[in-house]
This record gives C-alpha cells, sequence and structure tokens, in this order.
C-alpha cells in the first residue's frame, strides 16, 4: 500500500462502511460533485490509513515512483500541509479537513511531494492506490473534476501571493479567516461561525511573528468581527472582516 508503515495499521474499506462513507464524505463540494458512479468506485478501491497527532502521511520531497504513490481522502481528523526550512522555522500552507482528497500532483506530474502532511490529531485516511487513481483518470468526467480541483487551488494559491505581496498584515488575516470559515482547502459556499485554528497556527500560515498576530486580532475584536477563544476564533461578522480585507 504505497510504501506506508503505520502503527495503527492499514485497513480495506468495508462494505458495511462503504454506504456512511458515502453519505459523510459527499458533504464535501468536490467530491459530492462527482457522479454517483465514481464515488463509489473510488471508494471502493481505497483503503483506510490511521494516523496519530503529529504523525506524517508523507514528506515534501519523497519520490513517488511510476506505479506507486496514492490519492488520499481525510475521513476524519485534519492534516497540515507545511513546508520546514533549514533552521526548523514551519510555514503552514493549509489545514485540510475531514473531507478533502489531495496527493494527486505526484500522481500527474510524477515529481517528488511539495510539501509535508501530518496529522495535527487522530485522523483515518482514505488511500486510493495509484493503479485505481490512473483508471479512473482515463474517464472524462473524473479527469475533468480533478482538473477543475487544481484550478481552484491554483486561484487559491493566486490569491495567496497577491496578498502577501500587496496587502497590509491586517488586511491578509481578516482573509485567512474567510478562508479558514469556509474550510480553508474545502471552500464550501457558506461560512461557519467557529474557525478551529489556534493562534500560533494561524500566524505560521500567515508567517507574522505571533505577538503581531495578537495586536491585529485585538484590532479585529474591537471592531467587532471575531470573537476569540481557546484553539479557536469566532467569526462574529463576515461583513466586517470583508472590509477589514480591504486596504483603503
Amino acid at each position: 500500500m504505497c510504501g506506508l508503515s503505520l502503527p495503527l495499521g492499514v485497513a480495506t474499506v468495508s462494505l458495511s462502511a462503504s454506504a456512511e462513507l458515502l453519505h459523510r464524505l459527499s458533504a464535501n463540494p468536490w467530491f459530492g460533485a462527482l457522479a454517483l458512479g465514481d464515488r463509489r468506485a473510488v471508494l471502493a478501491a481505497c483503503d483506510r490509513v490511521r494516523l496519530r497527532p503529529g504523525e506524517m502521511l508523507f514528506r515534501q520531497g519523497d519520490a513517488v515512483p511510476a506505479g506507486t504513490g496514492a490519492f488520499y481522502g481525510l475521513s476524519s481528523g485534519s492534516i497540515k500541509a507545511s513546508s520546514l526550512r533549514e533552521d526548523g522555522k514551519e510555514a503552514i500552507l493549509a489545514v485540510l479537513e475531514a473531507g478533502n482528497w489531495f496527493g494527486e500532483i505526484s500522481l500527474i506530474d510524477g515529481q517528488p511531494r511539495t510539501h509535508d502532511a501530518t496529522a495535527l490529531r487522530e485522523c483515518e485516511v482514505l488511500a486510493l492506490p495509484r493503479a485505481d487513481f490512473d483508471a479512473l483518470m482515463k474517464k472524462p468526467a473524473f479527469s475533468h473534476a480533478v482538473s477543475r480541483m487544481l484550478a481552484a487551488r491554483v486561484r487559491s494559491l493566486y490569491g495567496m501571493v497577491e496578498d502577501a505581496t500587496l496587502r497590509s498584515t491586517r488586511a491578509r488575516i481578516a482573509r485567512r479567516l474567510l478562508l479558514l470559515a469556509r474550510g480553508d482547502a474545502t471552500q464550501s459556499p457558506g461560512a461557519r461561525p467557529v474557525v478551529p485554528v489556534s493562534q500560533e497556527s494561524l500566524a505560521m500560515m500567515l508567517g507574522v511573528t505571533r505577538q503581531t498576530l495578537s495586536k491585529e486580532l485585538r484590532v479585529l475584536v474591537q471592531a467587532g468581527a471575531v470573537v476569540l477563544g481557546y484553539g479557536r476564533i469566532e467569526i462574529a461578522s463576515t461583513e466586517k472582516l470583508q472590509e477589514l480585507g480591504v486596504d483603503h
């Protein structure tokens, strides 16, 4: 199974669990938009991988030789996609929540993994083996869906680059909170009221110091845009966050 050797073990997705999995994972906008037959085919071919908090699914630079690797779906828990600099400084690129699928880039271009994928808490990951992914990619509807996923990610990355180069720190924080409210990588149509992310993690996402973040968050609190809690940030007003996300 993709060269993984994980202490909590690997198991196949049983038929008894497939209906529940199908219903739960179909809440994700990307997966839910696939044809029912393709969704069933994906789940039927997947293995289950369990990760402990802090355990890595793969590392940045890991080779993915031809015929190996997997396309991953997060069934439960959350995973951070991050990069680590030589001096140990970490940049969190995205937080992947249950329902998200990832890992397709190296299967498509044959190049090494682009980032670390680390469990933030106990996770269950579905692993679609390379052979099954390649077979599904021969179906136009599935390959077009993967193309749309990649396009959405490129669009999001362009937005982050634009924010980093053109916008103030306060605007960047407000805009990233709006992204996180929609599930960061998920990008659901509706925003949820609570962002389950610590201030430390948010600082690493934005590449700012904890002190700078705390200062700017206090301004957002005073503006009535957010309410701070332990390990989470409550969105009090998306309208005010949108206003703060624009530099005047």
